[in-house]
Protein backbone atom coordinates (compact mmCIF):
# COMPACT_ATOMS: atom_id res chain seq x y z
CA UNK A 1 0.00 0.00 0.00
CA UNK A 2 1.25 3.46 -1.02
CA UNK A 3 2.19 6.20 1.90
CA UNK A 4 2.80 9.03 -0.38
CA UNK A 5 -0.49 10.74 0.25
CA UNK A 6 0.84 10.84 3.94
CA UNK A 7 4.67 10.54 3.56
CA UNK A 8 5.05 14.04 1.05
CA UNK A 9 2.97 16.35 3.02
CA UNK A 10 4.86 15.30 6.04
CA UNK A 11 8.35 15.86 4.19
CA UNK A 12 7.36 19.02 2.95
CA UNK A 13 6.60 20.10 6.47
CA UNK A 14 9.53 18.91 7.82
CA UNK A 15 11.45 20.60 4.76
CA UNK A 16 9.59 24.29 5.84
CA UNK A 17 10.70 23.64 9.39
CA UNK A 18 13.91 23.41 7.87
CA UNK A 19 13.88 26.23 5.86
CA UNK A 20 12.52 28.78 8.91
CA UNK A 21 15.25 27.62 11.09
CA UNK A 22 17.69 28.62 9.30
CA UNK A 23 16.63 31.59 7.80
CA UNK A 24 17.08 35.14 9.80
CA UNK A 25 13.66 34.81 11.01
CA UNK A 26 13.54 31.43 12.30
CA UNK A 27 17.33 32.53 14.25
CA UNK A 28 15.64 35.16 15.75
CA UNK A 29 12.49 33.13 17.01
CA UNK A 30 14.86 30.34 18.06
CA UNK A 31 16.88 33.17 20.09
CA UNK A 32 14.28 34.98 21.69
CA UNK A 33 12.64 31.14 22.84
CA UNK A 34 16.06 30.37 24.54
CA UNK A 35 16.20 33.60 26.25
CA UNK A 36 13.02 33.18 27.72
CA UNK A 37 13.71 29.70 28.72
CA UNK A 38 16.99 30.93 30.18
CA UNK A 39 15.38 33.56 32.44
CA UNK A 40 12.34 31.59 33.49
CA UNK A 41 11.53 28.72 35.80
CA UNK A 42 9.88 25.76 35.08
CA UNK A 43 8.50 22.53 36.91
CA UNK A 44 11.43 20.65 35.17
CA UNK A 45 14.14 23.44 36.47
CA UNK A 46 12.79 22.91 39.62
CA UNK A 47 13.55 19.06 39.00
CA UNK A 48 17.13 19.72 38.12
CA UNK A 49 17.35 22.20 41.18
CA UNK A 50 15.81 19.11 43.45
CA UNK A 51 18.72 17.22 41.79
CA UNK A 52 21.46 19.14 41.90
CA UNK A 53 20.94 20.32 45.71
CA UNK A 54 22.41 16.85 46.48
CA UNK A 55 25.86 17.65 44.57
CA UNK A 56 26.04 21.80 44.99
CA UNK A 57 25.10 24.38 48.10
CA UNK A 58 25.57 27.87 48.73
CA UNK A 59 28.75 29.13 47.69
CA UNK A 60 30.15 25.84 45.75
CA UNK A 61 32.33 26.55 42.71
CA UNK A 62 30.53 25.13 39.81
CA UNK A 63 31.84 24.04 36.40
CA UNK A 64 29.66 24.24 33.77
CA UNK A 65 31.22 22.59 30.99
CA UNK A 66 29.56 23.21 27.41
CA UNK A 67 26.86 25.65 29.17
CA UNK A 68 25.37 26.20 25.86
CA UNK A 69 22.07 28.03 26.05
CA UNK A 70 21.96 27.45 29.97
CA UNK A 71 19.95 25.38 31.40
CA UNK A 72 21.99 24.40 33.85
CA UNK A 73 23.59 27.18 34.58
CA UNK A 74 20.50 28.85 35.94
CA UNK A 75 19.81 26.03 38.00
CA UNK A 76 23.50 26.15 39.32
CA UNK A 77 23.03 30.01 40.25
CA UNK A 78 19.81 29.05 41.65
CA UNK A 79 21.20 27.09 43.90
CA UNK A 80 23.76 29.80 45.25
CA UNK A 81 26.93 28.51 43.58
CA UNK A 82 29.65 30.25 41.72
CA UNK A 83 29.28 29.57 37.95
CA UNK A 84 32.22 29.59 35.53
CA UNK A 85 30.03 28.73 32.43
CA UNK A 86 32.52 27.20 29.81
CA UNK A 87 30.85 27.99 25.86
CA UNK A 88 32.97 28.41 23.21
CA UNK A 89 29.89 28.65 20.36
CA UNK A 90 29.74 32.76 19.96
CA UNK A 91 25.56 32.43 19.43
CA UNK A 92 25.90 30.98 23.11
CA UNK A 93 27.91 33.30 24.79
CA UNK A 94 25.69 36.23 23.45
CA UNK A 95 23.12 34.34 24.63
CA UNK A 96 24.70 33.11 28.34
CA UNK A 97 26.07 37.11 28.57
CA UNK A 98 22.27 38.20 28.23
CA UNK A 99 20.73 35.75 30.39
CA UNK A 100 23.04 35.23 33.01
CA UNK A 101 25.74 38.52 32.42
CA UNK A 102 24.28 40.32 35.46
CA UNK A 103 24.34 37.89 37.75
CA UNK A 104 27.25 38.51 40.44
CA UNK A 105 27.78 34.95 40.57
CA UNK A 106 28.25 34.43 37.09
CA UNK A 107 31.35 34.00 34.99
CA UNK A 108 31.92 33.44 31.68
CA UNK A 109 34.75 31.73 29.80
CA UNK A 110 34.69 31.42 25.86
CA UNK A 111 36.85 28.83 25.27
CA UNK A 112 36.40 24.98 24.48
CA UNK A 113 38.14 22.48 26.69
CA UNK A 114 40.29 19.58 25.90
CA UNK A 115 43.30 17.71 26.75
CA UNK A 116 45.75 20.40 25.88
CA UNK A 117 45.76 24.08 25.80
CA UNK A 118 45.85 25.78 21.64
CA UNK A 119 43.00 26.02 19.02
CA UNK A 120 40.50 22.93 17.91
CA UNK A 121 37.73 22.88 15.22
CA UNK A 122 34.13 22.60 15.91
CA UNK A 123 31.78 21.42 13.60
CA UNK A 124 28.13 23.86 14.21
CA UNK A 125 25.06 22.18 13.89
CA UNK A 126 22.04 23.54 13.00
CA UNK A 127 21.05 22.92 16.44
CA UNK A 128 23.60 24.63 19.20
CA UNK A 129 22.98 22.06 21.57
CA UNK A 130 24.60 19.32 19.39
CA UNK A 131 27.59 21.14 17.94
CA UNK A 132 30.68 19.09 18.83
CA UNK A 133 34.37 18.91 18.55
CA UNK A 134 34.29 15.21 18.04
CA UNK A 135 33.45 13.88 14.10
CA UNK A 136 33.61 10.62 15.25
CA UNK A 137 30.45 11.42 17.73
CA UNK A 138 28.96 12.99 14.67
CA UNK A 139 29.07 10.01 12.27
CA UNK A 140 27.61 7.93 15.27
CA UNK A 141 24.61 9.43 16.18
CA UNK A 142 23.85 10.45 12.56
CA UNK A 143 24.38 6.89 11.43
CA UNK A 144 22.13 5.62 14.19
CA UNK A 145 19.53 7.75 13.75
CA UNK A 146 19.44 9.76 17.11
CA UNK A 147 20.29 12.89 15.39
CA UNK A 148 19.94 11.85 11.07
CA UNK A 149 18.11 15.15 10.79
CA UNK A 150 20.54 17.72 11.63
CA UNK A 151 23.32 18.91 9.84
CA UNK A 152 26.81 19.87 10.51
CA UNK A 153 27.64 22.27 7.91
CA UNK A 154 29.62 25.26 9.26
CA UNK A 155 33.35 24.64 10.96
CA UNK A 156 34.62 27.14 13.59
CA UNK A 157 38.13 27.13 15.31
CA UNK A 158 37.99 27.69 19.06
CA UNK A 159 40.66 28.32 21.21
CA UNK A 160 40.75 25.61 24.06
CA UNK A 161 42.34 25.52 27.47
CA UNK A 162 42.02 22.75 30.21
CA UNK A 163 40.41 21.79 33.45
CA UNK A 164 43.81 21.89 35.15
CA UNK A 165 43.84 25.29 33.62
CA UNK A 166 40.85 26.71 34.83
CA UNK A 167 41.61 25.45 38.15
CA UNK A 168 44.68 27.67 38.87
CA UNK A 169 42.28 30.62 37.54
CA UNK A 170 39.32 30.03 39.61
CA UNK A 171 40.21 27.74 42.07
CA UNK A 172 38.92 23.85 42.38
CA UNK A 173 35.81 23.01 41.70
CA UNK A 174 33.09 21.49 44.17
CA UNK A 175 31.28 19.92 40.67
CA UNK A 176 32.55 19.52 37.18
CA UNK A 177 29.41 18.83 34.91
CA UNK A 178 30.65 17.78 31.52
CA UNK A 179 28.46 17.57 28.41
CA UNK A 180 30.46 18.45 25.27
CA UNK A 181 28.29 15.90 22.67
CA UNK A 182 31.31 13.31 22.42
CA UNK A 183 34.13 15.69 23.25
CA UNK A 184 33.98 14.36 27.10
CA UNK A 185 36.93 11.78 27.39
CA UNK A 186 39.48 14.74 25.82
CA UNK A 187 37.98 17.25 28.67
CA UNK A 188 38.83 14.66 31.22
CA UNK A 189 42.68 13.99 30.17
CA UNK A 190 42.78 17.85 30.85
CA UNK A 191 42.45 17.38 34.85
CA UNK A 192 45.29 15.80 36.44
CA UNK A 193 43.64 15.64 40.15
CA UNK A 194 40.95 14.95 41.62
CA UNK A 195 37.83 17.37 42.42
CA UNK A 196 34.62 16.26 44.80
CA UNK A 197 32.45 15.65 42.02
CA UNK A 198 32.05 15.02 38.23
CA UNK A 199 29.93 14.23 35.65
CA UNK A 200 30.05 13.44 31.73
CA UNK A 201 27.28 12.55 29.22
CA UNK A 202 26.70 9.48 27.71
CA UNK A 203 25.25 7.93 24.34
CA UNK A 204 25.64 4.46 23.66
CA UNK A 205 26.83 4.78 20.22
CA UNK A 206 30.13 5.98 21.80
CA UNK A 207 30.13 3.31 24.55
CA UNK A 208 33.95 2.65 24.38
CA UNK A 209 34.52 6.67 25.16
CA UNK A 210 32.18 6.19 28.03
CA UNK A 211 34.38 3.57 29.49
CA UNK A 212 37.37 5.25 28.58
CA UNK A 213 36.14 8.18 30.56
CA UNK A 214 35.61 5.68 33.04
CA UNK A 215 38.35 4.06 33.04
CA UNK A 216 40.35 7.95 33.23
CA UNK A 217 38.35 9.40 36.32
CA UNK A 218 38.91 6.17 38.34
CA UNK A 219 42.72 6.64 37.76
CA UNK A 220 42.17 10.30 39.55
CA UNK A 221 41.00 8.95 42.35
CA UNK A 222 37.43 8.24 42.00
CA UNK A 223 36.40 5.47 43.35
CA UNK A 224 32.11 5.41 43.26
CA UNK A 225 30.07 5.98 40.55
CA UNK A 226 26.20 6.28 39.72
CA UNK A 227 23.96 7.28 36.87
CA UNK A 228 20.97 9.18 36.14
CA UNK A 229 19.14 8.58 32.66
CA UNK A 230 18.27 10.72 29.77
CA UNK A 231 16.16 13.76 32.10
CA UNK A 232 14.97 11.74 34.27
CA UNK A 233 16.95 13.53 37.36
CA UNK A 234 16.38 10.15 39.08
CA UNK A 235 19.78 7.82 39.89
CA UNK A 236 19.70 4.68 38.39
CA UNK A 237 20.86 3.21 42.38
CA UNK A 238 20.13 4.02 45.72
CA UNK A 239 23.64 3.10 46.52
CA UNK A 240 27.10 4.08 44.58
CA UNK A 241 28.85 1.70 42.94
CA UNK A 242 32.36 0.95 41.87
CA UNK A 243 34.18 1.73 38.39
CA UNK A 244 33.42 -1.94 37.30
CA UNK A 245 29.86 -1.52 37.92
CA UNK A 246 29.72 1.60 36.12
CA UNK A 247 31.59 0.15 32.88
CA UNK A 248 29.14 -2.65 33.24
CA UNK A 249 26.07 -0.63 33.10
CA UNK A 250 27.32 1.25 29.94
CA UNK A 251 27.97 -1.86 28.64
CA UNK A 252 24.79 -2.77 29.10
CA UNK A 253 23.30 0.08 26.73
CA UNK A 254 25.81 -0.10 23.69
CA UNK A 255 24.12 0.53 20.73
CA UNK A 256 20.35 1.70 22.00
CA UNK A 257 19.15 5.08 20.78
CA UNK A 258 17.08 5.14 23.14
CA UNK A 259 19.22 6.11 25.77
CA UNK A 260 20.97 8.52 26.78
CA UNK A 261 22.30 10.28 30.18
CA UNK A 262 25.06 11.37 32.26
CA UNK A 263 27.66 9.44 34.91
CA UNK A 264 28.52 10.92 38.25
CA UNK A 265 31.78 10.19 39.67
CA UNK A 266 33.18 10.64 43.32
CA UNK A 267 36.10 10.36 45.34
CA UNK A 268 34.15 9.20 48.28
CA UNK A 269 30.99 7.98 48.62
CA UNK A 270 28.41 10.27 49.47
Amino acid sequence: MSTAPVSLPRRAARRARALLNESPLGNWLERRGQLRAARSWTDADEALRTFYAALVGPGDLVFDVGANVGNRTKVFLRLGARVVAIEPQPSCVLLLVEAFGAHPLFTIVREALGAASGEAEMRVSNAATISSMSSRWIEAVRSSGRFAAYRWGRTISVPVTTLDALIERYGAPAFVKIDVEGYELEVLRGLSRAVRCVSFEFTPECADAASSCVARLESLGYERFNYSAGESMRWASGAWFDASTARALLESRRGDVRAFGDVYARVHAP
